[in-house]
């Protein structure tokens, strides 16, 4: 087992011990373990041999021997003790937006509710509200919650962040320069698609069979599903099902494409190559008249052969990309290296890792001509939010660091607490000594939509507010977005000119490419940032800039692609 396997199942011990109503100094002590195993930048089979598995903070001796067991079996006796009292499709409910581990325990010892379907049930027939505690408003949430759940049509998929991790990870693997020359991520994920259902590889090689041998070989692989000349197909760790085809050199393009899909595209292409008296394949397209097959090595002289402008893998969801390329109307999308700064990043002053100027230095070191820093206000008690006193501190702090570091400006900001009444966390006194004020909700997330959006717009109302970060709060696998009027939200924001933020969190993603696509259309400037807990994440922004792409968003449309004379006389910093 690696650090994310041995962190995921000490989270998941957490999370199983308070289902159980355990004593919650023993969840707070496997979660602490878990987290700093899971930020180790050295293997964890490699301390075990030095023995300093003892030397990871938050690991004692009880919890030593558990990742000693780990590393040897796989599990740990008291995991698979309590595991198997637990209903295994419980992770049903907790994913619903305001059910923990806690009341998730009490729905299933007080009515048998045990999985989704369970719960829609329960709250339908009224059974949940005569819950001591729980009452009829929490029924009414938890029924909207569920229904909204079943609506996403999310389960059974992973979020980008982890399949991608997972896709890139193979790759590395297989890609050894002569039996297996190159290798693309193809499916949704080269679409930057917020979940995706299973991982699709291309690969480039001489000898087909010999390359899905070494594929189907490869740790990690719970299960070899298939194993032809030229495709292969396995379950790989954390049951995530992998394809993988393999093609020659002069079909390479036309595989990646047919396989990069989405599959709606893909019916509008086979229309306009009818048309023309052509077949579409996935190995190229087909002469109609004379059944000639005629690949296609990039998918440039493909689109080409159809008439069309080259479409950007982002856009291939049959949203008008195909009429856009008719006219040859397809714009040139944002890229990473359009992006000119970091608006939303987190210090040690907060809940950060880093210091201000070693995040500074990894932002300058990234050709960043600014950076700003927008640690949680006091309402985030768990963030480590600053204080008023501590917030003037840190003004002074990045003052004296805008004098001895040359080459980046750093902004004073806050990431503000929107407050459960709508009124802001710090007074406006201190707002306006601060160059950049991002705000975003984070405590009582549960309130109806009428209330969450006068929260949200009272908000946005304030003058001295800048940008609304991951303003419809999800969190993958976590929390369903807020119940609130977002076409209101956005109509404030445009109406008063503030910026609303794609946030580049894997685990987040938020605002996602309709609500980006639908700030687009209403001209509302946005922001991509990475919401930087630690220097690394920086390297987050690609997400990000994945779901502008998908939201045809331009360098023009985001303001941290300006310039920093150009952001500061927009956002009147001096």
């Amino acid at each position: 087992m690696d650090n994310a396997e041995i962190a995921k199942r000490l989270f998941e011990m957490a999370e199983m011990l308070q289902f159980k109503g355990e004593n919650i100094f023993k969840i707070k002590a496997y979660q602490k373990a878990a987290r700093h195993i899971e930020e180790l930048e050295e293997d964890i089979n490699v301390l075990r041999k030095k023995d300093e598995l003892g030397s990871i903070p938050g690991v004692g001796d009880a919890i030593e021997d558990k990742i000693k067991e780990m590393l040897d079996t796989g599990t740990f006796k008291a995991f698979e003790a309590i595991r198997h009292t637990i209903p295994e499709e419980i992770d049903e409910i907790t994913a619903v937006q305001g059910i923990g581990p806690k009341t998730a325990h009490i729905l299933y010892t007080r009515l048998g509710v045990k999985d989704l379907e369970g719960l829609l049930k329960a709250a339908e027939e009224h059974r949940i509200r005569r819950i001591p505690g729980m009452g009829l408003k929490t029924e009414e949430n938890i029924l909207i919650a569920a229904k909204r759940q079943v609506a996403e049509g999310n389960m059974g998929r992973f979020p980008l962040g982890t399949a991608l991790s997972v896709a890139e990870e193979i790759s590395k693997k297989l890609v050894d320069g002569t039996l297996i020359r190159e290798v693309q991520i193809a499916g949704s994920i080269r679409r930057w698609k917020d979940t995706v259902g299973d991982i699709d590889l291309i690969a480039r090689s001489d000898e087909p069979e010999k390359a899905i041998e070494v594929f189907t070989l490869m740790d990690k692989v719970q299960e070899v599903l298939e194993k032809g000349n030229t495709k292969g197909s396995i379950i790989y760790k954390d049951n995530i099902q992998v394809d993988l085809r393999i093609v020659k050199d002069d079909a390479f393009g036309s595989l990646l494409q047919y396989f990069t899909g989405s599959k709606e595209h893909n019916v509008k292409l086979r229309k306009i190559a009818l048309s023309k008296g052509l077949h579409l394949s996935e190995y190229g397209l087909i002469d109609a008249v004379t059944g000639k097959q005629i690949p296609f090595s990039t998918e440039h002289e493909q689109y080409g052969r159809l008439g069309l402008q080259f479409i950007p893998p982002e856009l291939r969801e049959d949203r008008g990309e195909i009429e856009a390329a008719m006219e040859k109307k397809i714009p040139r999308l944002i890229e990473v290296s359009d992006i000119k700064g970091d608006l939303h990043v987190h210090s040690n002053w907060s809940d950060g890792q880093d210091t201000i100027e070693e995040l500074a230095l990894a932002a300058k070191a990234l050709g960043y001509e600014y950076l700003n820093i927008s640690d949680h206000s006091g309402y985030s008690k768990i963030a480590n939010g600053l204080s008023e006193k501590r917030l003037l501190d840190h003004i002074k702090e990045i003052e004296r660091l805008n004098e001895s570091i040359e080459g980046i400006r750093i902004f004073s900001g806050t990431e503000c607490d929107i407050l459960p009444d709508g009124t802001l966390d710090y007074s406006d006194e201190l707002l306006e000594q601060l160059d950049i004020v991002v705000v975003a909700v984070h405590g009582s997330v549960e309130q109806d939509s009428k209330t969450m959006t006068q929260r949200i717009v009272a908000a946005l109302e304030n003058e001295n507010v800048h940008v609304l970060a991951h303003p419809t709060g999800r969190k993958f696998g976590k929390r369903l977005p807020f119940m609130m009027d977002m076409e209101k939200i956005m109509d404030t924001a445009l109406e008063h000119g503030k910026v609303l933020e794609i946030n580049s969190a894997p685990q987040r993603l938020d605002l996602n490419d309709s609500n980006a696509i639908m700030a687009r259309k209403r001209g509302i400037k946005m922001a991509i940032n990475t919401d930087t807990h630690l220097s690394d994440q920086f390297y987050n922004i690609r997400y990000g800039v994945g779901t502008a792409r998908r939201a045809w968003l331009k360098s023009d449309d985001v303001i941290n692609t300006l310039h920093l004379k150009d952001i500061c006389k927009l956002l009147g910093i001096s």
